[in-house]
């Protein structure tokens, strides 16, 4: 009876592995990885940049006095952390997208913002809605995205590093690494 145990605990860890190491999509990879800038770096053009928050330690200095200093709160940290919990539940408003010209595919944003202004809507003819599966895949691959760079994320972002897509993606992971998809706008 234990080797039985033994031989299906075996076949499903040679399952699990072997699903683990397939390799990733690039264009949802890529896509995903462009979205999450492309949505944090909307979300912290939101933030009223007079806003900032102390950072810094809390413990007494020898002469009594407290040692922190200020930083503009979208650059922070702690403001980062949050959006970043949130980031992939927008991944629902991007569809597959295949340029009509170069038939290159890419994941792209398809909703309007929420910010009152007159943006206009995108050309839906050329978007593929696959329904929630293509919606699940991009949510995963945020979450994946996530789950690998959130300290390179945080630290690219708070330092208002120029470029941040492409550093990220291309630089930082290898997401982006084929060159039809760098230095493009979401």
């Amino acid at each position: 009876m234990s080797l039985w145990i033994i031989q299906i605990a075996v076949v499903m860890l040679s399952l699990l592995i072997s699903r683990s190491h397939q390799k990733k999509d690039p264009v949802l990879y890529c896509s995903a990885c462009r979205a999450i800038v492309d949505e944090l770096s909307y979300s912290i053009s939101q933030v009223d940049p007079k806003k900032t928050i102390n950072v810094g330690s809390f413990r007494l200095n020898a002469d009594g006095t407290l040692q922190d200093k200020k930083v503009p709160l979208a650059r922070s940290e702690t403001y980062l952390s949050e959006l970043l919990e949130e980031v992939c539940s927008s991944m629902s408003d991007y569809a597959l997208h295949v340029d009509p010209d170069t038939q290159e595919k890419r994941y792209k944003r398809f909703a309007p913002r929420d910010n009152g202004g007159t943006e206009s809507f995108p050309d839906i003819q050329n978007f593929k809605f696959d329904g929630m599966d293509s919606s699940s895949a991009l949510k995963f691959a945020c979450e994946t995205i996530l789950e690998d760079l959130d300290e390179d994320i945080i630290s690219l972002f708070s330092q208002n590093t120029q470029h941040v897509a492409d550093e990220l993606c291309s630089g930082v992971s290898d997401y982006c690494k084929d060159a039809k998809h760098t230095n493009e706008e979401l």
